[in-house]
């Protein structure tokens, strides 16, 4: 009998110590720019900012010289430092500009440098490409030469939109109830080159190239294998690859030809912002579990704050990623955020003590 009960007290609190540590480990990150140019007072304040809400982790875009500069002053608070890549959409590259066989091409025929799908900073690089492709493995190792950078982060990796989320289409003046060919891309010519060698068939001359599973595939294939060899290059170098992300991989596969759960990330950062597909918070949760259960890295919930204005939703949605698995949250972002979502955030790091 003493020894049951010893061994349910031992139980009890292995699970407690479990809790406690999952609990613990529960990061706070946030998206955020720094430019082309570094003012050291304002990343104090943001940085101090940053701590006073108990957020550990910055995604931050900007040049690799300013994040040299970022680093040492968010180590001082214990706050790691992702580099935030834009890596196959490069609005105003001025390398890739002087090179428009480098785009990616939609269905009629238009490359992505001359048709800019929904609006003007959409300019999308072709996976196929060998020039293009090394011009963003480029991007990314400069960014693995930063010391103390905790993962290039990638985001805009994919192709543009082929379906907006529902709240979006009104906003273009569109019906997406079929895939329309001016935002169905990859058709490049050494893609349709590539798949015509393999299956003895051009998509452009099948009657609906947008249902043909292995044409999705052979693109789905271009990106997964663009960022396998950036994260074979970073762990090379012992650094680590996490990804922004559409919200999960069957989702990701049908809006943005994205198949996140290919990729050997470290981890990943799904952007579930469910105003844009009008659903509600709980949608958040099916979202944050399915990306769970779809791969075997850490998941961090993307949130938009700009649709968890007061702090019960805020809370809500941070709680239901929590209890459907995510490591953490991220939010998009914690720059603009109002009393109450504050006031959250820091009842929450108490809570973390």
């Amino acid at each position: 009998m003493t020894k049951n009960i010893l061994l349910l007290f031992i139980s009890i609190f292995i699970i407690n110590c479990k809790s406690e540590k999952n609990k613990s480990n529960f990061t706070i990150s946030t998206w955020t720019s720094a430019g082309a140019s570094f003012d050291k007072d304002k990343w104090e304040k943001k940085i101090s900012y940053y701590d006073s809400l108990g957020i550990k982790e910055i995604l931050v875009g900007g040049a690799p010289n300013v994040l040299k500069k970022i680093i040492p002053i968010a180590s001082k608070k214990n706050i790691k430092v992702h580099g935030w890549m834009w890596t196959v959409n490069r609005p105003g590259d001025t390398i890739a500009n002087k090179n428009p066989d480098w785009y990616a091409v939609n269905r009629n025929g238009q490359n992505s440098l001359e048709y800019r799908a929904y609006v003007n900073y959409y300019q999308w690089l072709s996976p196929f490409h060998p020039d293009a492709r090394n011009h963003i493995i480029n991007n990314a190792k400069k960014l693995m030469e930063v010391e103390g950078l905790a993962s290039v982060h990638l985001d805009y990796v994919r192709y543009p939109d082929v379906i907006l989320g529902d709240d979006l289409q009104p906003k273009y003046n569109i019906v997406q109830d079929t895939e329309l060919p001016e935002y169905d891309y990859d058709y490049h010519p050494i893609a349709l080159e590539k798949f015509e060698e393999i299956f003895n068939k051009n998509p452009l001359k099948m009657r609906n190239p947008h249902l043909s599973t292995e044409w999705r595939q052979f693109r789905l294939n271009a990106i997964t294998s663009l960022v396998n060899e950036i994260v074979e290059i970073a762990h090379s170098k012992n650094k680590k690859v996490t990804a922004a992300v559409f919200p999960f991989p069957e989702m990701s596969r049908q809006m943005v030809r994205q198949a996140w759960n290919d990729w050997n990330l470290d981890s990943a950062y799904p952007m579930l912002y469910q105003n844009f597909y009008r659903e509600n918070i709980n949608w958040i949760g099916f979202a944050t579990k399915q990306g769970v259960s779809d791969v075997d890295f850490p998941i961090y919930s993307g949130l938009y704050a700009g649709a968890l204005r007061n702090a019960e939703d805020f809370e809500k949605a941070i709680n239901i990623s929590k209890i459907n698995g995510a490591s953490g949250i991220s939010i998009f972002t914690a720059d603009g955020l109002n009393d109450e979502q504050k006031s959250v955030l820091v009842s929450l790091k108490a809570e973390n003590r």
